[in-house]
């Protein structure tokens, strides 16, 4: 499914209306291009074919309806990581965002999925006008008013998202740890990445406002093989917990070995930990217990989104996460953002679909409403919790059998 390409083809009636000789009203619909860029390579790559999974069936959707009178829209997949990162390279998501702000055909991106490529490909985007909304990369910086300069050189919100910010999910889940859990110490890792580094200090700062304990802090190198000194370092200091902030090339590996060396003690970790990737790479019993946050509503047990899912799962013969849904409705976003201009009778622009995200209401999507505030973050905001329970009949990468929802995590007051 990674290497799929997508591929938006004519309706069954195209014959019948020929003979006809109606001319069929998609062959002089302009298209509208929208970058997808996402981490399909390396220790990521299930998760990813996931979340754009969730854009391609919005946009097969909106074609098949004829969503926007004269317009067809073409997903175009850019792939930010490398076998050498062996996940996303900030250098390669750099690149992508040049080539799409290059082309002049892009009217809006979908992506980056990871933080630390939306902080390489923020500056270019901005002064290319080209407006991306983010399903699932939650650094607070990147929509930060403190680092527009950086992020937001041009002055306009360019960087959406459809999640809320580790700003929400890291004190959130030490709110749950404090409150549910009843954790009074923790030992905190981050993998050095945008995300895991600022996941890890969001966390950290909640936890010792809330009284627990932290007994120490450390940095795992992702290439490295081996984490037995420090996890038996944590052994020795005996925490009630241990919170992990980054993504799955270090997490599948820590995963495995703190099974080995720390097996009682309660394991966390953000949406980093939350996905297919984790599961199938860590594989049971070393994932059951631990609990992952989501940065979202979790919707996808939710009987109102079952033809989602259905719909998701008949198409690409894999399970929907809710950062599917995520992107799903970011693509929805992008969606309205054209039908809304077609509407006024205004040209479907880049810089005119920036601005028409930016005023973009949606009352009742997959994830609820969707409205963002004036740097480009969502206004609802929730974070879902996750426990690992192995379920034996169910495939493995089914993500709502083996992450049992326990709730949503207590909001910072």
């Amino acid at each position: 499914m990674i290497s799929r390409r997508s591929s938006f083809k004519a309706a069954a009636g195209i014959a019948a209306a020929a003979t006809l000789g109606i001319k069929p009203s998609f062959a002089a619909d302009t298209v509208i291009k929208v970058g997808i860029n996402l981490s399909l390579t390396g220790a990521d790559a299930e998760s990813a074919a996931r979340i754009a999974n969730g854009a391609i069936l919005a946009f097969e959707e909106a074609n098949a309806a004829h969503a926007v009178k004269g317009y067809k829209f073409e997903a175009v997949k850019f792939d930010d990581a490398t076998a050498t990162a062996g996940q996303y390279d900030p250098a390669q998501a750099a690149t992508n965002a040049r080539k799409m702000v290059s082309d002049k055909a892009f009217v809006a991106a979908l992506g980056p999925q990871m933080s630390g490529a939306g902080k390489a490909m923020a500056p270019i985007l901005s002064w290319g006008n080209l407006a991306t909304i983010t399903p699932s990369s939650t650094n607070p910086d990147l929509t930060n008013p403190k680092f527009a300069a950086q992020y937001m050189p041009a002055g306009k919100a360019i960087y959406f998202r459809t999640v809320a910010t580790d700003a929400f999910q890291g004190p959130n889940m030490a709110n749950y740890m404090a409150d549910t859990l009843k954790v009074k110490s923790v030992f905190i890792l981050d993998d050095s990445g945008a995300y895991g580094v600022g996941l890890a200090d969001a966390f950290q700062g909640q936890a010792e406002k809330r009284g627990i304990k932290i007994l120490g802090r450390d940095r795992l190198d992702p290439k490295a093989t081996d984490y037995a000194a420090i996890l038996t370092k944590i052994k020795s200091l005996n925490p009630d917990a241990m919170y992990y902030g980054g993504v799955g090339q270090a997490g599948v590996k820590l995963v495995k070995q703190s099974y080995e060396i720390i097996p009682k003690v309660i394991k966390a970790g953000g949406d980093g930990v939350y996905g297919a990737d984790i599961l199938k790479g860590a594989g049971f019993p070393a994932v059951d217990g631990w609990y992952a946050t989501n940065a979202s509503p979790h919707v996808t047990e939710d009987p109102k989104v079952a033809k989602f899912s259905e719909a998701f799962h008949a198409k690409f013969n894999m399970f929907p996460e809710d950062y599917s849904a995520t992107c799903y409705v970011g693509a929805q976003v992008i969606i309205q953002a054209a039908k809304n201009l077609v509407a006024a009778g205004k040209p479907v622009t880049r810089d005119a679909v920036r601005d028409a995200i930016g005023g973009i209401k949606l009352a009742d999507s997959l994830i609820g409403p969707v409205e963002f505030d004036e740097y480009g973050d969502v206004k609802n905001k929730i974070i879902s919790v996750f426990q690992v329970k192995q379920n034996k009949d169910k495939p493995i990468d089914d993500m709502d059998a083996q992450f049992r929802y326990v709730g949503i995590a207590p909001a910072v007051s």
